[in-house]
């Protein structure tokens, strides 16, 4: 495993991992949720099942996250993730271990950013799992009552515990207004590679029906698992051996 610095493209410093493997079947990018980071249990969960089925690895922590990267959580938005995706992949090209078509695994937040980027450039995509993923803007902040919208846009901020209860979060309202420009069921129709969806069945955040909007659109080869008794983000251990049974069954498919 080696762990490096690189430079997106307003000169912030993304903390990158790449983990390499012995005559590599395939290259993945692995990407972690809104407020997340390249080390959580089921981010690392998804690198090892790629890495057990012999694709080398790339996982990295956007900027304005809880990473390793620069900048502010407070100022995340889907476009600095999506961009931070687009220089990484950029930034691969140039290396030794560049393989392509590769394959897009985040999520999340990061579910939603490598549905865009397979959107964008479909023709450099082998197969795509965007995990617990968001949808739509519109659809994933109808779970916010409109008292809870309107304080967000008043005071500018939304402050939360982090789901772990580990740390206070505190995000701008142009979260939203970013967010509200993205909506992966416009062009579902681009997203023509192997595609995996998952999702936990008590995921209030990114839901099983939202899921299910997108699968319904796909045009191609596709997978739609919904997890029993699992939340947004997946740190039991069942929850976690379940969703490596998934992905390995799926790559040893695409």
């Amino acid at each position: 495993m080696q762990k490096i610095f690189i430079k997106n493209r307003k000169d912030q410093n993304i903390a990158v991992i790449i983990e390499k493997v012995e005559k590599p079947k395939g290259l993945v990018f692995v990407m972690h949720g809104l407020g997340g980071f390249k080390e959580q249990l089921h981010v690392e969960t998804f690198a090892r099942v790629f890495r057990d089925n012999s694709y080398t690895v790339v996982r990295f922590d956007t900027t304005n996250s809880f990473g390793e990267s620069d900048g502010d959580y407070a100022d995340a938005t889907v476009t600095n993730y999506y961009q931070d995706l687009e220089d990484v992949i950029d930034w691969a090209e140039r290396q030794d271990f560049y393989q392509e078509p590769f394959v897009l695994c985040g999520h999340s937040l990061g579910g939603i950013s490598t549905a865009l980027y397979s959107q964008n450039y479909s023709e450099k995509i082998k197969a795509l799992a965007p995990i617990s993923t968001v949808v739509s803007g519109k659809i994933s902040i109808e779970r916010y009552s409109k008292e809870e919208l309107e304080e967000w846009k008043k005071t500018g901020w939304q402050i939360k515990l982090s789901s772990d209860g580990k740390r206070v979060k505190k995000i701008k309202y142009n979260h939203i207004i970013d967010r509200l420009k993205y909506n992966l069921l416009d062009d579902a129709d681009k997203l023509v590679m192997p595609v995996l969806l998952v999702a936990g069945e008590l995921d209030e955040s990114t839901p099983p029906k939202h899921q299910q909007l997108l699968f319904d659109k796909l045009p191609g080869q596709k997978e739609l698992y919904i997890i029993k008794n699992a939340p947004h983000t997946f740190r039991d251990k069942d929850h976690l051996d379940e969703v490596y049974r998934i992905i390995d069954k799926w790559i040893k498919n695409i």
